[in-house]
């Protein structure tokens, strides 16, 4: 890996200290209340849900050091069904979060059942105080503890490059990019990571990837806008055979595959409103059907997806589900266009150039200053992909062991655009699509909706020419 960023090191020491946030959760008044004479003065920041439907919804919207979560509700007031369900619902959204149970019914199976559902410990009701106390400060430790080993590992891998794939960044602008990166990657919080095209949201991806518990398992990517609306069940949730007239062998889908491990949903805006219900139910619920089956399967995917559309604008325009949204950016990630880390291109540059001799055995020494200086103040609508197509291109033109400004072809459609009658097809809608591009400032739908094509096509074209 070639990382030469700069991540922080130790916290601040003078930084204030942290106050645990609690979620406490009972269909009872008065037991929250008795929670929160007990837990208040213990400096304990506390938020109340009166439901496993308030439970989730706290969920969705906070993090929480801890819950102290009921067994019993209106529904069910005996078994504790009802509170297990939610608990499984609960780590399905967090699986790192520490979940203390509670009950007035306790008995030995349902305590068993519960902490093989993921909860740390278990309080019977009426419960002791001091007991209380003691293991909901030992489980916040503890998570927390947890936490900083996993972030500080993910700090140590992204400085030793291990097992994650290339990464530049020195640039001012990328160094929040960086942070967060460090501080989710060891997580399993769905990221929604948005950037114009080709600035390497697959690379930061992949390294979400490779810092979490995930890394040993698979990371599965669709791009979902080259899926044919017709085959989008099928190549995401799999079929059986006989499900349609060319199913003749069952198929597994991506979901599937990535049990365990992670989803890397690509272009994620181009999915058809049809099909986004489908994906949300997935997300929620981590069950789905392969097409013409009746199975439900349970998968235990971390999702991660992309685009270079502003989701929040589909979504008052009617395009994109707000709820899908929802549970896609629990974390967002936004990296910046190449022309906002100009700083970046001359690393950038050599690293492609290193990569490029190496694979066409061409011995390069490296950049005429005159041609860098051309790459900086190139716009780079294509953005860091661009780049490398830039360099793999100039090493391969390249005379002698110098990239010189001819071997780039940046000004090579100002220059042949007066002579539009000797181009192909192909090289004018190129160099119009280039020029789209950069009218739009790398925004791919607005790029599109100029040249009266569809995102879908546009991009298809983009990668047949490597922009």
């Amino acid at each position: 890996m070639t990382t030469t960023s700069q991540l922080g090191g130790a916290e601040n020491n003078t930084a204030a200290p942290h106050v645990p946030r609690i979620l406490i959760a009972d269909d009872q008044p008065h037991i929250l209340d008795a929670l929160e004479l007990l837990l208040e003065p213990e400096a304990f920041v506390l938020e109340r849900a009166s439901s496993p439907a308030m439970v989730i919804e706290a969920m969705q919207s906070g993090t929480y050091d801890a819950l102290l979560v009921d067994l019993n509700y209106t529904r069910d007031t005996t078994s504790g069904k009802e509170g297990l369900d939610l608990l499984t619902q609960i780590k399905a959204l967090d699986s790192h979060v520490p979940v203390i149970v509670m009950t007035a019914w306790a008995n030995v199976e349902v305590a068993v059942e519960a902490m093989r559902r993921g909860a740390r410990d278990f309080i019977p009701k009426p419960w002791d105080n001091a007991r209380l106390l003691t293991v909901l400060r030992t489980q916040i430790d503890l998570h927390h503890a947890v936490r900083r080993a996993y972030q500080l590992e993910a700090e140590n891998r992204i400085l030793r490059g291990q097992n994650l794939p290339d990464l530049i960044a020195t640039a001012a602008a990328m160094q929040p990019v960086l942070s967060t990166i460090t501080r989710i990657g060891p997580s399993d919080a769905n990221v929604l990571i948005t950037g114009e095209h080709g600035t390497g949201k697959e690379i930061v991806a992949q390294m979400l990837h490779g810092l979490s518990q995930r890394a040993t398992r698979s990371l599965v990517a669709v791009n979902t806008g080259a899926l044919p609306e017709g085959t989008f069940e099928s190549e995401l949730f799999g079929h059986v055979k006989g499900a349609f007239t060319d199913a003749r062998t069952e198929r597994i889908g991506r979901f599937e595959l990535a049990d365990g491990g992670t989803l890397f949903l690509d272009e994620i805006a181009n999915v058809p409103m049809r099909q986004q219900a489908k994906l949300l139910r997935v997300l929620e619920t981590g069950e789905m059907e392969r097409v013409g089956s009746s199975k439900t399967r349970r998968v235990n995917v971390r999702v991660l997806s992309a685009t270079n559309a502003d989701l929040h604008v589909e979504v008052e325009q009617g395009r994109f589900r707000g709820d899908l949204l929802f549970r896609l950016n629990t974390v967002e990630i936004h990296l910046p266009p190449l022309r906002e880390r100009r700083e970046d291109i001359p690393l950038l540059a050599a690293h492609f150039l290193n990569r490029y001799a190496s694979r066409y055995r061409k011995q390069m020494d490296g950049i005429n200053p005159a041609a860098l200086q051309v790459m900086l103040q190139h716009p780079w609508p294509g953005n860091v992909r661009e780049l490398d197509h830039t360099i793999e291109r100039a090493v391969l033109m390249a005379r002698g062991p110098v990239i010189e400004t001819s071997d780039l072809g940046l000004n090579q459609a100002r220059a042949s655009s007066q002579t539009l009658e000797d181009m192909s097809l192909e090289s004018v809608e190129s160099i119009l699509i280039r020029k789209a591009l950069t009218r739009a400032n790398g925004n791919v739908s607005q790029a599109a909706e100029a040249l009266g094509l569809s995102r879908g096509a546009l991009y298809r074209r983009m990668e047949k020419y490597g922009i």
